[in-house]
């Protein structure tokens, strides 16, 4: 990355850092990966996912100390994982770990991309797309080699394009509906949502069983547990239409109970144990930030404008519903409000303007920030009053209407 004086945005410390702890947690994962795995082929391509890790986390490194932000305190081989225990995963579960985590990638850096301004963080986050798409396109190479890539399900062609004519196409719970068949968009969000929750399921007991905490363990039995259901639901719907759900090969983990991650490594991978989860993609961001100086103070104002749309779903609700759709934007503010009012809290407490509001105050108030200036970071920055204000909107729900755990339960009823 090269030299820029322009500072980083909310969005591009937010990327970044998350960016940080992700590579940082994926390097212990895999060199414990290397140690352990016996098929040359897997290992050659667990070898590449690990060196691209580092190479993300010594990059991120440096733009930290370039930008003087404080480095996340992300996961060590030190700390976080114990690589000289027995084995836990079979080869195939390792692949199949690799080939999903670059299918996340691939969605993250992208993300990344789009809520990125300087041209030489976007320049990275590009860098990291086009490399977690290499890693899949050659995990996947591999697991077809080996009659190992669990494909989607096939449908006949359709005969002749059609278009919705009614509303009732979309009305209800359509997934278990006996109104219509499932369309191809719909199979194919059952298919990556069975494969998700079977690696969740598998990664949570594995944790369950290696953590020496009681309630680790229960809190990742039950995200065991809930994944499981989820496989049972989603696979239903698709049986209900009489399509095969995908079947994966052996990913079976060992009966090892030595500790092998770290509780806190475990907590941050696993996601399973949250009950009810709405994922808000965001797809347009807007931020303004003014100044005005009150009784000889400076003062900031934060206004962001969001626009995203709604991707997985977890929780039975009905997004057909307006109310739904102010509750769900209405917890968006509230979210980004939270992570922005604690970045501004930590600069403050850092007395580091990482954030650049004196720039602000310097180009719209140049004569009052020049009595500000010599004492900016020690005196006015940390006691600087700053009103985020947050506008966050669904920008589309999608094709789907209601969730799939909504559905089942007004079929029971």
């Amino acid at each position: 990355m090269t030299e820029h004086n322009t500072k980083l945005t909310s969005a591009e410390i937010a990327c970044t850092w998350t960016g940080y702890m992700n590579d940082s947690m994926s390097k212990c994962i895999l060199g414990y990966f290397l140690k352990h795995i016996e098929d040359k082929e897997i290992k050659s391509i667990v070898q590449i996912a690990y060196d691209l890790s580092a190479v993300h986390v010594e990059k991120l490194r440096a733009l930290f100390q370039r930008e003087e932000i404080p480095l996340p305190i992300g996961f060590t081989n030190e700390h976080d994982v114990n690589k000289d225990t027995g084995r836990l995963y079979t080869d195939t579960f390792i692949l199949t770990y690799v080939n999903h985590m670059a299918k996340v990638g691939m969605l993250a850096f992208s993300g990344f991309l789009s809520m990125s301004a300087r041209k030489d963080i976007r320049l990275y986050f590009k860098e990291g797309l086009q490399e977690a798409s290499n890693l899949y396109d050659e995990s996947s190479d591999i697991a077809l080699s080996k009659g190992l890539f669990v494909r989607a399900p096939y449908i006949a062609y359709p005969i002749q394009p059609d278009t919705v004519d009614s509303k009732s196409y979309l009305s209800g719970f359509s997934f278990f509906s006996k109104e219509r068949p499932l369309n191809a968009i719909e199979i194919s969000h059952l298919y990556m949502n069975i494969q998700t929750n079977i690696i969740g399921s598998k990664l949570a007991l594995s944790f369950a069983q290696t953590s020496q905490r009681e309630k680790i363990q229960k809190w990742m039995l039950r995200g065991a547990e809930i994944s499981e259901k989820h496989v049972q639901i989603f696979g239903k719907a698709l049986l209900d239409n009489h399509i095969q759900p995908p079947v994966p090969h052996d990913i079976a983990i060992s009966d090892l109970t030595t500790p092998v991650f770290s509780d806190r490594l475990a907590m941050f991978l696993n996601w399973g144990g949250r009950k009810q989860a709405i994922a808000y993609q965001t797809v347009r961001q807007k931020t303004s930030v003014s100044a005005q100086v009150k009784n000889g103070k400076p003062h900031i104002s934060v206004h962001t404008r969001v626009e995203g749309d709604i991707g997985d779903m977890e929780v039975p609700v009905d997004i057909t519903n307006p109310k739904v759709i102010t509750k769900i934007e209405q917890s968006v503010r509230k979210e980004i409000k939270k992570e922005l009012k604690t970045a501004v809290e930590r600069a403050q407490k850092n007395k580091t303007d990482i954030l650049g509001f004196g720039e602000v105050v310097h180009r719209t108030r140049p004569n009052q920030f020049k009595k500000f200036k010599t004492e900016w970071n020690d005196v006015y920055f940390p006691k600087l009053d700053v009103d985020i204000t947050v506008e966050a909107y669904v920008r589309r729900a999608g094709l789907r209407n209601k969730s799939f755990l909504s559905g089942l339960k007004e079929n029971q009823k």
